[in-house]
């Protein structure tokens, strides 16, 4: 397996696991729910594995999610597939937020794009 594909399955594999927390799910639930095994799901949410495109299809809909939130953006983009990564680790982390804390990280964000797009600030740069 080259490097490209190592970090196309990481990608992926974070992709799943994201959905499977908002989900609400554990891997043993989300295995049980597919009959497959735990460690199998922990293999594919690091990329060590990578499903059929059966198990793929099945896991999009035990997570109700679509097959573009896996591969949109890597069929989409030019953007780097490690800047892809990183943009979703933040996306991981603001799903474990409580609601409150989504409330003021969404009003931080909204106050820091006034910011950058105040012609003040512009100046600045």
């Amino acid at each position: 397996m080259n490097n490209k594909e190592k970090l196309l399955r990481i990608h992926i594999g974070k992709k799943i696991k994201i959905a499977r927390t908002h989900a609400s799910f554990t891997q043993e639930q989300l295995a049980e729910k597919l009959s497959l095994s735990p460690r199998y799901i922990s293999q594919l949410e690091r990329g060590i594995a990578f499903g059929s495109a059966t198990t793929i299809t099945n896991i999009c809909k035990a997570l109700n999610i679509n097959s573009d939130f896996l591969f949109n953006d890597l069929i989409k983009h030019d953007t780097p597939l490690l800047e892809q990564i990183e943009d979703t680790k933040f996306l991981e982390n603001y799903l474990k937020l409580t609601d409150y804390n989504k409330t003021i990280a969404n009003s931080i964000i909204n106050e820091l794009l006034k910011i950058q797009n105040d012609p003040k600030y512009l100046e600045n740069e």
